[in-house]
């Protein structure tokens, strides 16, 4: 079988060590928070990894950058959802926007803490906060504390496993990202179920 994972792993761990790495990630936390639908966890984690005493750093820039693309969705979400709305549907996310609202309409705030943990994209979370009118400076707060939490999480962990982390994820690169695609195949169907 091909492998699929392992050379991508590979490239981003290259790119990691570049000295435009942090902007390359901010604009990755930014964008996949309002419309793009690469996590930023794929260039976090490398780059801790490969500087591991600017994990906390890299943890930093990931979440506020993200906060700040969260606001660009929140915006779409109040002034343009009419225009992205056939773009949802288009790519069959439509229930999960669907199931972002009532989520949103059941627990409010709490919504976006636990939003970064979700398999739901987050942009849909931060779309969806906008057309309901979820109050601005919640919707900040609740996206800092939980998109923080994963960011930290993530760098914290590839970080206290250092070098001796890599060989193992690099052995195991490819059952973690096919792992990945399942889950997400699988949280996509749990929605259209749901």
């Amino acid at each position: 079988m091909t492998a699929v994972f392992t050379p991508l792993y590979d490239r981003v761990l290259r790119w990691s060590g570049h000295p435009r790495a942090p902007w390359l990630l901010g604009a990755l936390s930014f964008a996949e928070s309002s419309f793009f639908p690469v996590p930023p966890d794929v260039m976090l984690a490398p780059m801790s990894l490969a500087r591991p005493r600017r994990a906390l750093w890299l943890a930093t820039l990931t979440t506020v950058s993200s906060v700040l693309g969260g606001l660009l969705g929140y915006a779409i979400g109040v002034f343009g959802l009419e225009l992205v709305l056939p773009l949802i549907v288009e790519l069959g996310q439509i229930e999960a926007y669907e199931a972002a609202r009532e989520w949103f309409a059941a627990w409010g705030f709490w919504v976006v803490l636990v939003a970064g943990f979700s398999p739901i994209p987050y942009k849909l979370f931060t779309i969806a906060a906008g057309a309901m009118a979820v109050p601005l400076l919640p919707f900040v707060l609740a996206s800092l504390l939980g998109r923080g939490a994963r960011f930290y999480l993530v760098a914290s962990l590839v970080a206290w496993g250092g070098p001796r982390l890599e060989p193992w994820l690099r052995r195991y690169m490819e059952r973690i990202g096919w792992a990945c695609v399942v889950l997400l195949a699988a949280a996509l169907v749990y929605t259209r179920l749901a």
